[in-house]
């Protein structure tokens, strides 16, 4: 850990002329006592390092040295920076090696090529999470990131969605690949390739066996595979749809990846929804009168008896509410201004 830390110290002085002792402490994490050791340590091994008291002072290097640049671009550099704004680093519990090698980078940088990559890390901002729900906690990410290093096979206690009690694989890990802020394991189960959810992941032990992947397959060969099956789905169920204008932007951004090409013209515009089932149609009730979906018969006929539930239950004042199954499955929106039927 001190090596790190006299290699951190070396290239925040190289990125700035002087800085402060204490300025050095609360950055490292360690006492200013500490950092003057350090100092010291890194004057003995030959580095022109000093400190100057006072109240303008502070520790410095003698001017023109520098370390061996590295050879990135002003634009590989800018890329580094703009990755390192997303949050995936921390899901990983990486923030710590993530701003040593940050500060690596630049101080090893040419310095007309620093100011572009300094303005990307304050100009450009990743945020990863959807603003609609997204998934849970990361369930045993830290466990699974541990184990997929291990080349051994593991033993999950996996609960699928929509189920309580949790099955149990074992599986070959290729690796985790985090997709729109949610963490999957991509493992072989009996040969085949299969996602893992990691927020949906309970329990995971390391086997003594050796991992039994496919010969030449890698990750990205695996999720490949994986991704295409996901997006090539044939959907179940295509809708026609009338949405007001005033809504459309909203149900785009929240419903768009059911949307099969772009709106019709005029208010109401037409949408083309491809859903995978009926149950997933039920979503657009959630937009009330300014959604009416035109076809097929049978998604208008569910929707207006759920609808028809619904308004039965908000006018029976006083008397005992329904039970779930008389307005429909769990999920099925049941706020907004439907109109009776």
């Amino acid at each position: 850990m001190k090596s790190s830390r006299l290699l951190s110290i070396l290239l925040l002085l190289q990125n700035r002329d002087r800085m402060p002792a204490a300025e050095l402490a609360e950055r490292l994490e360690v006492s200013v006592r500490t950092v003057y050791r350090d100092v010291e340590s890194l004057s003995a091994a030959g580095v022109p390092v000093y400190a100057e008291r006072g109240r303008h002072g502070g520790i410095s290097l003698l001017p023109g040295y520098r370390t061996d640049v590295t050879g990135l671009t002003s634009d590989e550099a800018r890329a580094l920076f703009v990755l390192a704004a997303g949050d995936t680093h921390s899901a990983l519990g990486l923030d710590a090696a993530l701003g040593s090698a940050l500060r690596k980078v630049m101080a090893a940088l040419p310095a007309p090529h620093r100011p572009a990559a300094e303005a990307t890390g304050r100009r450009i901002l990743v945020d990863p999470v959807r603003w609609m729900p997204g998934p849970g906690p990361n369930g045993e990410l830290g466990e699974l990131q541990d184990a997929v290093f291990t080349d051994r096979r593991l033993r999950l206690r996996y609960r699928h969605s929509g189920t309580t009690r949790p099955k149990v694989y074992t599986v070959d890990p290729y690796g985790l690949v985090a997709k729109a802020g949610v963490w999957y394991l991509v493992a072989d189960h009996r040969g085949r390739p299969r996602l893992y959810r990691a927020d949906r992941t309970e329990a995971v032990t390391v086997l003594d066996e050796p991992v039994r992947r496919r010969p030449g397959v890698e990750l990205a060969d695996a999720w490949d595979v994986l991704r295409r099956e996901v997006e090539q789905r044939p959907a179940g169920l295509h809708v026609t749809a009338l949405v007001r204008r005033t809504r459309l932007e909203m149900l785009l951004r929240i419903l768009g990846r059911f949307v099969t090409g772009p709106p019709g013209d005029g208010d109401p515009a037409t949408v083309e929804f491809a859903f995978p089932d009926p149950r997933a149609a039920r979503s657009l009730l959630a937009y009330g009168p300014d959604v009416e979906v035109v076809a097929p018969q049978e998604v208008r006929d569910d929707l207006a008896r759920i609808a028809a539930a619904v308004v039965r239950q908000y006018e029976r004042e006083g008397e005992e509410a329904p039970s779930p199954g008389e307005v429909g499955p769990p999920g099925t929106p049941r706020t907004g201004a439907l109109p009776a039927s």
